[in-house]
């Protein structure tokens, strides 16, 4: 005789089942951070090793703020992840192998780098000449502003080295007075001394084997929580999200900085945007000030690698972080302003309803054509 199962207990077992599941989870994402800040320390070791062989060829180039700022953008729309991208910046400033000034520009870059993402995505709606209008203006509206303010910043880092100076004051304010990497300092935070790089150099056995080894651990790790996170917030409740997450603009901000920064990741929250402005869900206006927020969220992943680096590092960490909050200062309080990049967007997403053909060339010449031949010419 077969027994019968109670629906109470059914119920519990379930209950049981998705606890434990949410523990794997969560303890996941923890080994996966630990992972991230391991990635950072056995990069500024690795790099610092191999200094003698690429500093030169590296500040060689860097040393021109007009090659950084388009190296910073071609490495980011290669790899589509600016959290990546400016790790790797703050491990390269944290190891003494280039210079704050010179990282300047790479982060500005790399800000405009990784709204690729949104761009492409909004080439999923190419079908539908009305929705891929709103899709792509949706898409390259983020491209827009962030080019706004490179032009607007970069003058001034270049002429006066205005965010340098500022955060190296702020580095200072807050206790932090060394300014130079060195070999003592590479290693802050939770792996000190530099053993635990040097264990794994011994193990490995070449500082170049180890920088791809970091470099693999920094991508998988990132991506990692990054799909983790997004899962678990946004998931099945992206429908519900929309419905709540732009009432006001400073509403908006605010969700967009905030799951920009538990996903660490602006091109997954940015994209989530496109298909909503395309089925005209919710308009571009309304999702603008989602967008500047996504700029500051994303911030979070080299402010953390800073602390697991040196000095100068924490400083190029917060210039990216000014980068962003002078931004939001410049748009967000003036709906006048934010009218700006939304205009132009609207435009180019007209151009598209006379030739589709025109999101594919602006994708290849905003994105590659353009800065390989700056590169060029500036060199």
């Amino acid at each position: 005789m077969s027994k019968e199962v109670s629906p109470v207990s059914v119920l519990e077992k379930v209950h049981t089942t998705t606890q434990w599941q949410s523990v794997g989870r969560y303890l996941s994402v923890l080994g996966a951070v630990i992972v991230f800040m391991l990635s950072i320390n056995l990069l500024s070791h690795s790099f610092q090793g191999i200094r003698e062989d690429i500093a030169s060829s590296i500040l060689s180039v860097t040393t021109n703020p007009f090659i950084g700022l388009f190296i910073g953008l071609l490495l980011t729309a290669v790899i589509q992840s600016s959290s990546i991208s400016t790790s790797m910046i703050v491990a390269l400033v944290g190891s003494g192998t280039i210079s704050l000034s010179a990282a300047v520009p790479i982060v500005m870059g790399a800000n405009v780098g990784t709204t690729l993402t949104s761009t492409i995505v909004s080439l999923s709606f190419i079908t539908s000449k009305r929705a891929f209008r709103k899709a792509i203006s949706a898409g390259v509206v983020h491209d827009i502003y962030n080019v706004i303010l490179v032009v607007l910043l970069f003058p001034l880092e270049y002429y006066y080295q205005a965010l340098s100076r500022i955060s190296l004051s702020l580095v200072n304010s807050l206790g932090i007075v060394e300014t130079q990497a060195s070999s003592s300092s590479v290693y802050l935070g939770i792996f000190p001394d530099g053993g635990l790089g040097k264990s794994f150099l011994d193990a490995v056995g070449s500082n170049w084997l180890l920088l791809i080894l970091a470099l693999s651990m920094l991508f998988f790790s990132i991506k990692y929580i990054s799909n983790v996170i997004s899962k678990s917030l946004i998931g099945e409740s992206k429908d519900k999200l929309k419905e709540y997450l732009f009432d006001n603009p400073y509403k908006s901000f605010l969700w967009g900085g905030g799951l920009t920064a538990a996903v660490q990741s602006s091109s997954i929250t940015t994209s989530l945007i496109i298909p909503l402005v395309a089925t005209s869900k919710v308009s571009l206006i309304k999702s603008f000030p989602f967008i500047i927020g996504a700029n500051i969220g994303t911030t979070l992943t080299a402010l953390v690698a800073s602390f697991f680096a040196t000095e100068v590092a924490v400083s190029i960490a917060i210039v990216h972080l000014l980068f962003n909050l002078l931004g939001v200062l410049l748009f967000l309080p003036i709906a006048s302003a934010r009218r700006i990049p939304i205009a132009i967007a609207a435009f180019f997403g007209r151009l598209t309803l006379r030739n589709r053909l025109y999101g594919f060339l602006y994708i290849i010449l905003m994105f590659f054509i353009v800065p390989f031949l700056l590169i060029y010419f500036n060199r």
